[in-house]
């Protein structure tokens, strides 16, 4: 079973060219960087509000 998702991304012109560069800096891919940004907002949620659970909001 796949456990992986695709998510699309509509972004404009200058901020995919400023992200690029962030990520270069970083020295992570911009995938990578999204799923690092995604994690640390859920963290940030569940330490403020408490854990999410599988079933909320499916």
């Amino acid at each position: 079973m796949n456990n992986i998702k695709h998510l699309g991304l509509r972004i404009d012109a200058e901020t995919h060219r400023k992200f690029k560069y962030l990520v270069e800096f970083e020295g992570r891919s911009m995938n990578g960087e999204v799923v690092f940004l995604i994690r640390k907002a859920i963290a940030e949620h569940e330490e403020k509000y408490g854990k999410i659970k599988s079933e909320d909001r499916e």
